[in-house]
């Protein structure tokens, strides 16, 4: 069974920059396609990015095209988000998961997530 471990999240002002990494024991990425998503305080969990297992392809929420960027890197079984132009309502729980369906559709086991703050 995978486990997923997020990293890389914090504390940054509004405009600043977070790189998320997710790391994963037990299996390898390379056979799947992955999402970031995320759960805001008092919100449901939502779609952020995904991304096909070659890398070719991705798709992002409206909220957040052309300011994320999900990446990964097969080799070290790791997969990325470039946050910039960060704003207050980013501020979540970020997750990452395998995909049981293009573009946006989670498995059902989550791990512990990475916290990002944006404040204003």
């Amino acid at each position: 069974q995978v486990q997923l471990v997020e990293s890389g999240g914090g504390l940054v002002q509004a405009g600043g920059s977070l790189r998320l990494s997710c790391t994963a024991s037990g299996r390898a990425l390379s056979n799947y396609h992955m999402g970031w998503f995320r759960q805001a305080p008092g919100k449901e969990r939502e779609f952020v990015a995904s991304i096909t297992w070659s890398g070719e392809v991705t798709n992002y929420s409206d909220s957040v095209k052309g300011r994320f960027t999900i990446s990964r890197d097969n080799a070290k079984n790791t997969l990325f988000l470039q946050m910039n132009s960060l704003k207050p309502e980013d501020t979540a729980v970020y997750y990452c998961n395998l995909l049981k369906g293009w573009p946006r559709y989670p498995v059902d086991a989550w791990g512990r997530g990475t916290l990002v703050t944006v404040s204003s």
